[in-house]
């Protein structure tokens, strides 16, 4: 089994090293981590419930795509990449901005410390899903989904919650 690195930063981003992932969420080191926003043309949010077996946070519903970049790998380049593997589809992405999380997510007992890079993206064809990475897809206006989030905040991941405002005032649909 090959194990997977993530690339350990400094508070700016800056690479500093790199861990094996599990080790990293265990030990609660902060890597480098991406999350996309893809949007249809009506404006609605594509949100993943992600699979029930992910080894941490399974089943909660996150923004449309999120992952970490492999070490030496262009962060572009590895949004792309898990656009097709978790979503199976491509398209153009743009960088809006960067913030810096960390929780413990504690049925599981891992932490989550990372330097996260948002993206926004425009997307408009099916949703063919990768189900070892995704449980569920769902497309919501940002009107529907912050009612949602309001109802039921369990449901929801922590960093989605954390950036979804910064998100809004800094990117006009």
């Amino acid at each position: 089994m090959n194990q997977e690195y993530v690339v350990l930063v400094d508070e700016l981003g800056n690479a500093v090293g790199q861990e094996e992932k599990m080790s990293a969420h265990e030990k609660g080191l902060l890597h480098k981590a991406f999350s996309v926003m893809v949007f249809n043309d009506v404006g609605e949010l594509l949100l993943q419930q992600r699979a029930l077996h992910k080894y941490h946070t399974p089943g909660l519903w996150s923004n449309s795509c999120c992952s970490h970049p492999r070490v030496g790998e262009d962060l572009t380049a590895a949004v792309h990449r898990r656009l097709q593997e978790e979503l199976g589809f491509d398209c153009e992405v743009k960088e809006e901005f960067t913030f810096v999380y960390k929780f413990l997510d504690k049925p599981t007992n891992l932490w989550e410390h990372e330097h996260d890079t948002v993206f926004s993206a425009t997307y408009n064809g099916k949703v063919p899903f990768n189900s070892e990475e995704v449980n569920a897809v769902r497309w919501v206006s940002l009107k529907e989904l912050k009612a949602w989030i309001a109802a039921e905040p369990d449901l929801f991941t922590f960093w989605f919650k954390e950036f979804l405002p910064q998100f809004e005032a800094t990117f006009i649909i």
